[in-house]
This record gives structure tokens, sequence and C-alpha cells, in this order.
């Protein structure tokens, strides 16, 4: 179980640590929930675990060595530059992301009232419902080696 939620973009959320192998990730956290797999590219072998009660799910990349490599959370704790923000409207996100020096995003409508902020340089996308912000998600770019490259 996780202590904070606290999003630390590009080093992991909380106690996570982006470059945490599968097998290390579970000693510490436990089994997860549900696991899916996709293996279909030839170039990255994707595991995800799906934490549901906590909050998250933790996304683990790469062709030799799989990786903790993205999370996803929509637990109402988690913050982001030491503010809280599930429930913050887009405008809200925004100021916070521009206050921190994340200016440059897209937007993305996905259905009649669910809306995307893609910041892809800092490799988020916040997801709102309503007008609110309801999950989120974040990570790395991995190599098949399963190592983390930098930007």
């Amino acid at each position: 179980m996780l202590s904070n939620y606290e999003i630390k973009p590009n080093k992991g959320l909380g106690e996570l640590e982006f470059g945490m192998e599968m097998d290390q990730f579970i000693d510490a956290f436990g089994k997860p929930e549900e696991i899916d797999s996709f293996d279909d590219d030839e170039e990255l072998n994707t595991t995800v675990l799906h934490y549901w009660t906590q909050g998250f799910s933790i996304f683990f990349v790469g062709l030799v060595t799989q990786i903790l490599a993205g999370i996803e959370t929509d637990h109402p704790e988690t913050t982001l530059y030491g503010e809280k923000i599930m429930n913050l409207t887009e405008d809200g996100i925004v100021e916070l992301m521009k206050n921190n020096g994340h200016t440059h995003y897209e937007v993305e409508i996905e259905e009649e009232k669910d809306r995307r902020l893609s910041y892809d340089y800092s490799m988020i996308d916040f997801f709102f419902r309503d007008g609110k912000l309801v999950y989120m998600n974040f990570g790395v770019l991995v190599d098949e080696q399963g190592n983390i490259e930098t930007v």
C-alpha cells in the first residue's frame, strides 16, 4: 500500500519509482487485483497490474526486461506540485501546470463530455468528465532492453 500519492513527473508516484522490475514491485506492494498483458507489439511487451481498491494501475514495459514505465491513478489524495488534483477543473490543471513550467499541451475530445489534456514533454495525460479531472496517467519512455530513455 502506498503511504502517499505524490506525483513526481518522470520519477514516479509516492514510493513507486519508474525503472522498478515487476518482481521487485510485487514483493514490495503485493499481488494485483487484476493483470492485463499486451504482447502484440514486436518491439515492446506491456503488462498492467491493477490495484483498483488502492486507486492505481501500473504499466510494465520492455521486451527483454519489463520495468515500471507508466502509472494511472484516480485516487482522491493524488497530489501534483503540492496540490490535490482530482476533481480540479481543466482550467485549474492548466494553471497548475503552467505555474510549474509546463506550457505546451494538446486537447482531445474523446466523447461528448470527455476531454484529455496531454503534456507530451512530461508524458502526462489528464482525463476530464463533466469538466472535472477523474483520472490521469504519466510515464517514461522505455527501450526494448528495458532501460528508461532520457528525453
